[in-house]
């Protein structure tokens, strides 16, 4: 908990100090539910993710408004045990916030777009060429780990969500190209500073 930009904040690593949780080993809705419960209203969710279409360039800014999830095995919802809802899912994230979030990447003239589908795996491996051509062909702009489930909780708890995707590779589709960690991590420096700055501008509207 703390200010930024003089704006209060709440931020919570989802993969725990010194990042030690695999994407399927992350209490989702601990998480989730703390960041409510610490009186959060809107959820910023910030991770890398690689690309499936060669339009969103590895050190580019995305807003994703879709997802596809073909997790397994995790918990995804804060119904069950007797207790059962439903949540509109149409549309899983927050337009107001989308906007805002592209205004202020405008007026600092980072690389960003609006717009695009998140495939959610279960990783931690990465995508197989088949794999990543298979969800290349679905039309799914983006693969990631994390977000579509976020973005699952975040509706049930009422929070506004919307995720900026920080595209570190082109994932596995290209015959002369494999996703190896150590060319992610250096296109995700990059990108962190690009997200830190769009964050500071943000929550000052």
């Amino acid at each position: 908990l703390g200010t930024l930009e003089e704006a209060e904040v709440a931020f919570l690593p989802r993969h725990g100090e010194g990042h030690r949780l695999l994407p399927t080993e992350i209490n989702y809705r601990a998480n989730i539910w703390a960041l409510k419960d610490a009186g959060a209203e809107v959820l910023l969710s910030v991770s890398a993710v690689g690309s499936l279409q060669k339009q969103h360039a590895p050190g580019t800014l995305r807003l994703p408004d879709q997802f596809l999830d073909r997790t397994h095995g995790r918990q995804s919802s804060f119904f069950g045990d007797g207790l059962v809802a439903h949540a509109g899912f149409a549309e899983p994230t927050c337009a107001r916030v989308r906007h805002l979030l592209m205004d202020a990447g405008v007026a600092l003239a980072l690389p960003m777009e609006e717009g695009g589908t998140y495939l959610n795996m279960e990783g931690p491996q990465f995508s197989t060429r088949a794999e990543s051509r298979l969800h290349q062909s679905w039309g799914a702009d983006f693969v990631g780990m994390t977000q579509a489930t976020e973005a699952k909780l975040a509706r049930e708890a009422e929070l506004c969500f919307a995720c900026i995707a920080l595209v570190t590779d082109y994932d596995a589709w290209k015959d002369d190209e494999a996703v190896e960690t150590h060319d992610v991590l250096a296109v995700m420096a990059a990108n962190v500073a690009k997200a830190e700055a769009l964050l500071k501008a943000s929550v000052q509207t």
